[in-house]
């Protein structure tokens, strides 16, 4: 859990008061087709539900995995934040319902990025020395 992952953030609304609603945006430390880790000062306690919206918008491609139901496992305290690990509930990630396709997708572009991101961060410095 040291970088969060590129261009993705997890949504979610959290009560404010009696009639009112916060939309919350929290960065996301792993993804799985099982669950995630986010970061975020919202408190929630172990055994709690959220609701979230994955969002991944990019110049070329905007996914949006909504509406999947969490229940917060796991509560580690960072500073003034905490890192929650959410279990996805009442989700078949090996179905084919369009919420399963959307996250795959997200799992899959996600993959790429880090796949891209740590060829161009180890490979490219042994280059240039090469080239001077």
């Amino acid at each position: 859990m040291n970088e969060t992952l590129p261009d993705i953030v997890a949504r979610f609304r959290v009560r404010q008061g009696l009639f009112r609603k916060e939309l919350v945006e929290a960065s996301l430390y792993e993804l799985d087709g099982y669950g995630c880790v986010m970061k975020t000062d919202k408190v929630f306690s172990p055994g709690d539900t959220v609701v979230l919206d994955l969002v991944m918008d990019m110049p070329f491609d905007k996914i949006r995995a909504e509406g999947l139901t969490g229940l917060v496992t796991e509560r580690r305290k960072h500073c003034s934040n905490y890192f929650y690990s959410i279990d996805f509930v009442e989700f078949d990630a090996n179905g084919n319902s369009s919420l399963a396709e959307k996250l795959r997708r997200i799992r899959e572009v996600l993959s790429k990025k880090q796949s891209l991101k740590s060829r161009r961060s180890s490979g490219s410095v042994p280059g240039f020395r090469q080239m001077a």
